[in-house]
């Protein structure tokens, strides 16, 4: 089969063997599926969890059809059109762990199902398991016009938040995302930005931050986060280290809480799919949690799809099609 798969160099598209699944896993033959950030790390064989190595499959989520089940893959039949999160997704053939695996609710097409499996267990964990959001807690999503960010702030309105920011440097993104759920829109790159959060909170800040950007703006987050407020750490855009200032942290006696799905262990993932189907898939099957499509190309240009999101010009999800 057709896959993309890391090189030295970076993506490539090779042909190499149908994967067969485990007693625990779903085959699925691949329709759609959606790039993450994640996949640029991993197209050049470095480590993402256990996942690495040259000549690994890369992709985290995808849609399609089930072909067979293992003996414990339980809850799944032939022909079901799931959406899978896992490894090996630019393909048209993937295995997933059968609790890594949902139901494709009527009437969504595969694109809009690739769209989802990593953003909504991603920012329920996030915002509710990690960030113990409460109504009416005043919410802030650094980075909020990535496709997870996005999420974000929809996940944050339906569970009761109170005042939901979203931060992006883009002015056009940032334009957009009070269509997603923000009732303000943040610029980062105003040195004041701390100042325009405590304002909106009447001095106090928010109560909880998913941020995706952590480096240096580390200390304007802390700035903007309430006394006894939750920060979780989900992702580095802005980079991996900064000088922190603990005095601040100790002061605003602040949670700060770091996940990653790299380091947890399959149960635990399949625990996290679980809590977000409980809460979310009644929201998931009306169609009031979804992702804009920024761009689809086919899987025989997955490294040209690449280029397009190490650009950082898109909004929403970048799409594989097969």
């Amino acid at each position: 089969m057709k896959a993309g798969v890391a090189t030295e160099q970076g993506l490539a598209l090779r042909d190499i063997q149908q994967p067969r699944p485990k007693p625990n896993e779903v085959l699925v033959r691949v329709r759609a599926a959606s790039l993450n950030r994640a996949d640029l790390i991993t197209a050049r064989g470095l480590p993402h969890g256990s996942h690495a190595g040259i000549g690994a499959p890369v992709g985290l989520e995808w849609a399609g059809e089930v072909v067979e089940t293992g003996a414990e893959a339980k809850g799944y039949s032939a022909g079901d059109r799931v959406m899978c999160s896992g490894t090996g997704g630019y393909a048209e053939f993937a295995v997933s762990d059968f609790g890594r695996v949902n139901p494709m609710p009527d009437g969504l097409s595969f694109e809009q199902a690739a769209t989802l499996p990593v953003a909504l267990i991603t920012l329920h964990n996030a915002l509710v398991t990690a960030g113990r959001l409460h109504a009416p807690d005043s919410v802030m999503i650094q980075g909020a016009s990535s496709g997870v960010g996005l999420m974000g702030l929809q996940i944050a309105k339906l569970r009761g938040a109170g005042l939901v920011i979203g931060t992006s440097t883009n002015a056009e993104r940032r334009g957009r995302l009070k269509e997603f759920g923000a009732d303000l829109a943040i610029d980062t790159n105003e040195p004041g930005w701390p100042e325009a959060v405590l304002r909106a909170t009447g001095g106090k800040g928010v109560n909880l931050v998913v941020d995706m950007l952590s480096g240096p703006v580390v200390a304007q987050t802390m700035k903007a986060t309430a006394v006894l407020g939750r920060i979780v750490n989900v992702g580095r855009l802005a980079g991996a280290r900064a000088e922190f200032d603990f005095d601040l942290h100790a002061l605003r006696r602040i949670d700060y809480i770091g996940v990653t799905f790299r380091t947890r262990t399959l149960e635990e993932v399949r625990e996290i799919n679980r809590r977000m189907r409980a809460d979310l898939w009644d929201a998931v099957t009306a169609g009031k949690l979804a992702l804009p499509i920024d761009r689809r190309f086919a899987l025989d240009a997955a490294v040209e799809a690449q280029a397009h999101m190490r650009a950082n010009r898109h909004f929403g999800k970048i799409l594989l099609t097969m």
